[in-house]
């Protein structure tokens, strides 16, 4: 962690004691924002808001836990418990749940995942290729965030593609409207279209909330803008405008999908009394580091005048580490690994009586442009035997087959589970289309049921074919029965038979080999859901729990197993902190640090990154810079820069050449080009004389 100052700072009391009118807090990297927005939540409450009337937005579920618990450990867990802390999307929940009616919606909507979505567009377009789906539904999203229905993106459409894709939006809108469902997209642009259409429902939270704080405010995007413009719009000018914007414009990486930089121009533009309040202090890097990113940054156009400084002293300098090629770069960075954490064991040793601090894997990242560049990286710490993660990879738990499997173990523990509902009933798919689901989902909103159980409602009948009737009832005996199959089915091998036994009946493996695009594909998935059955398995047969406790274990069903079967996936995905040295891209790294830091691939074409067809506008080389500015700025002691003098695109070896980022650092004066496999045999030698010339000790 970065050292965080003893007390505020006077750039950072500013921000803290400054309560009425907008404020936007420039947030240099490691300048210490987490701490201004929890200490301005503070003196909110000491100003006499009460918790419930103060949101603190921010972009994702981990940086609000983060928030949620420092706030906690400043004003205490009771006023703590009433703030609303959360991301965009969970307030856009909350909205819905309280208001949604208001747009149309059901008090119980479905919120459909990424998966789920995919689905639906691939039956609403007819397609049978995935890559084509998911090209539309990352089309659809980006327009849903630029504030576009179907209409307006038909109209906006610039080619075939684009005109087609707004065509499958508008199928997509049907079939979401009919089902009572929402997508992530829409959680963002229903409470806006309700905050901009009713005027009561406006009012009521405008009012509710008398202080908005938003984290990362540069990552906001179009509709994020207008929803927060939203609630602080209050028709008394005495509470309009009551926020506080934390953000960096040297941050701005998630232009690709959505974020826009024009959300900081329009800030002084919309509201003439903004207070802008800079944070130039770093607490994070040394002066060697930061003058390297002030540097590189300082070759994009300036929306706001902010230049990092640090009193951590000047550090060691930058290296620039030049490789033959991916194998020699892997190696080099192995190398750098080895000789800091040799250098920290040979400084703890001759530093054992003051306790100094050994140097963990942990304390070192590997950073990267594209993810394919992690491969040789993995091969050469597996051959050197150091632990590491890949941060960013999929979860076992969030793959499409893993996720179709828990939906039906959820709707049996649960029936009134709605997207898993959706999800069950269409995958496989067993002849209930969307036209079915649509007239099902009207009934059950009209009549304030589940989807589950407005099926065997009487009255159903009126509404639909006895055809479709008679296979939704079909599907509902089908999971009535493997409800009661699975309430008394107990220990591992029963429920290893009854899971594969389910499985043949839904006919799941045939419909991964019908979905997918190549059969090796499918063969992989399948070898994953194999996985998964032998995992519930395992969590069925009892015996000697695997948590270190020794605890023996009961055998437990299958219901029981699913019953707790979120909880378990919450506790796997939360690995404990492992001594790992972490692997990651750029944009997955912001908001993170290290103490020791390699940025690989820092070559034109890799970063930044540039596609053969692609034009490389100023605007994206500026984004591109944004992005090298963020990996420099996530080292707090040592940074190593590596390019390629040649390296692979696709199946040919080209001449490598290194970025124009990396002559904007001005690195020359203090350049270190020493191999660290040099270092390393330097310190080795040392340590093997310093053993030889101490004398043994006295009998």
């Amino acid at each position: 962690m970065a050292t965080s100052p003893p007390t505020l700072n006077p750039a950072q009391l500013q921000a803290v004691h400054h309560l009425h009118g907008p404020c936007l807090v420039l947030a240099g990297a490691g300048s210490g924002k987490t701490r201004v927005i929890t200490h301005k939540i503070a003196r909110l409450l000491e100003a006499g808001l009460a918790p419930k009337e103060i949101a603190a937005i921010t972009f994702t579920n981990k940086a609000a836990q983060e928030m949620r618990e420092r706030a906690r450990e400043l004003v205490g867990a009771r006023a703590a418990k009433d703030l609303v802390i959360s991301t965009f999307h969970s307030l856009g929940v909350r909205i819905l749940r309280e208001d949604g009616t208001r747009v149309g919606l059901k008090e119980q909507f479905s919120i459909l995942d990424s998966d789920d979505v995919l689905g639906v567009l691939r039956d609403a377009g007819g397609a049978t290729d995935n890559k084509l789906a998911r090209q539309w539904q990352w089309t659809i999203s980006l327009w849903k965030n630029l504030g576009l229905n179907s209409a307006a993106a038909a109209a906006a459409a610039k080619d075939d593609d684009e005109r087609v894709a707004a065509r499958v939006m508008a199928l997509y809108e049907e079939r979401l409207a009919a089902y009572q469902a929402v997508d992530f997209d829409d959680l963002i642009g229903l409470p806006l279209k309700l905050l901009t259409t009713d005027d009561a429902a406006r009012l009521k939270w405008q009012t509710g909330f008398r202080h908005v704080l938003v984290d990362e405010y540069q990552d906001t995007n179009a509709v994020q803008y207008e929803l927060l413009k939203a609630l602080v719009s209050h028709p008394d000018e005495r509470r309009a405008g009551r926020f506080t914007a934390v953000g960096d414009d040297d941050q701005s990486i998630y232009g690709w999908r959505g974020a826009t930089i024009e959300n900081l121009k329009r800030l002084p533009q919309e509201w003439p009394d903004l207070t802008v309040i800079p944070l130039e202090q770093n607490y994070r890097s040394t002066s060697a580091i930061l003058r390297a990113a002030n540097n590189v940054i300082a070759s994009n156009p300036k929306l706001f005048e902010k230049k990092l400084w640090s009193d951590l002293g000047e550090g060691e300098p930058v290296r620039l580490v030049e490789c033959d090629g991916e194998d020699h770069e892997a190696e080099r960075a192995v190398a750098f690994i080895q000789a800091i954490r040799a250098r920290g064991v040979e400084s703890a040793g001759a530093q054992a009586a003051q306790g100094a601090e050994v140097v963990k894997f942990s304390d070192f990242a590997i950073l990267y442009r594209a993810n394919h560049q992690a491969r040789i990286f993995e091969q050469k710490l597996r051959a050197a035997q150091i632990p590491y993660k890949v941060s960013g990879g999929q979860s076992f738990f969030d793959k499409a087959e893993i996720k179709d499997l828990c939906a039906w173990l959820r709707l049996l523990v649960n029936n009134d589970d709605d997207p898993a509902f959706l999800r069950a009933v269409t995958t496989p798919k067993r002849g209930i289309g969307h036209t079915t689901l649509g007239k099902l989902g009207e009934f059950s909103g009209k009549w304030k049921v589940s989807l589950f159980e407005a099926l065997f409602t009487e009255s159903l009948a009126a509404q639909m074919s006895a055809k479709a009737l008679g296979s939704l009832h079909e599907f509902g005996r089908y999971v009535n029965e493997l409800q009661h199959r699975a309430t008394h089915t107990r220990g591992g091998e029963a429920a290893r038979a009854l899971m594969l036994e389910w499985l043949k009946d839904i006919g799941y493996e045939q419909h991964l080999y019908d979905t997918e695009d190549n059969e090796k594909a499918a063969q992989s998935r399948w070898t994953n859901v194999l996985d998964f059955i032998e995992w519930v398995a395992k969590r069925c047969g009892g015996g000697l729990a695997n948590d270190g406790s020794n605890q023996i274990r009961e055998e437990q069903t299958v219901l029981e197993v699913a019953q707790t079967i979120s909880v378990i996936i919450s506790l796997a995905e939360r690995n404990e902190e492992q001594d790992q040295v972490t692997l990651t891209t750029l944009h997955a790294s912001k908001g993170l640090e290290w103490p020791h830091v390699v940025l690989a691939g820092v070559n034109e074409g890799l970063l930044p990154f540039k596609a053969d067809d692609e034009e490389m506008t100023a605007h994206r080389l500026e984004e591109e810079r944004r992005l090298m500015y963020v990996g420099i700025t996530r080292a707090r002691r040592t940074l190593a820069v590596s390019t390629l003098r040649r390296r692979k695109k696709g199946r040919e070896t080209i001449q490598g050449v290194p970025s124009r980022f990396i002559g904007e650092m001005k690195l020359h004066e203090v350049q270190v080009r020493e191999d660290p496999r040099e270092r390393l045999k330097k310190l080795r030698a040392a340590l093997q004389a310093k053993v030889d010339t101490t004398p043994p000790p006295e009998r």
